[in-house]
């Protein structure tokens, strides 16, 4: 009896705790800074290369996937991403708009941790993290970093 009362009370409390957990689905990245900027089209472009002490603007190259393009804006001063800016990516509909609003603040926290392109995919957004990491790799290269 005291076997089933410890397992009822095991499971209870694993229940209660895979319940009581919140994930973050807002767009919003600490700093006030929006991660999901409106999605837009357009060519790469660069405000300035990121040697200076002023930041700078590099826009990645706009990567194809198969669900859209994703085009990433890493702002760069002296040598350190200070922010990262999906300026395109998949929003054709509602999926697209969850799958992304989920992985592209996690896909821009780790670059910001990294520094780099060395980043984890997002499990369930792989087109995304894809065309992402694709983005980024040429902003990287076209600042130098």
């Amino acid at each position: 009896m005291k076997r089933i009362v410890l397992w009822f009370m095991s499971t209870l409390t694993v229940v209660t705790l895979l319940f009581g957990y919140h994930t973050s689905t807002s767009a919003q990245m600490s700093g006030g800074s929006s991660v999901l900027a409106s999605p837009t089209r357009g060519g790469a472009s660069t405000s300035g290369q990121s040697s200076g002490t002023t930041p700078a603007t590099i826009t990645g190259d706009s990567t194809g996937t198969r669900w859209g393009p994703v085009q990433v804006a890493i702002t760069v001063s002296n040598g350190t991403i200070t922010a990262v800016d999906v300026v395109d990516y998949p929003s054709g509909n509602g999926r697209d708009r969850q799958i992304n609003s989920r992985a592209l603040p996690i896909l821009v926290r780790e670059t910001l941790d990294a520094q780099s392109a060395d980043i984890d995919m997002v499990s369930g957004a792989t087109v995304t993290s894809e065309g992402y990491l694709g983005s980024l790799q040429s902003a990287l290269d076209e600042a130098g970093l």
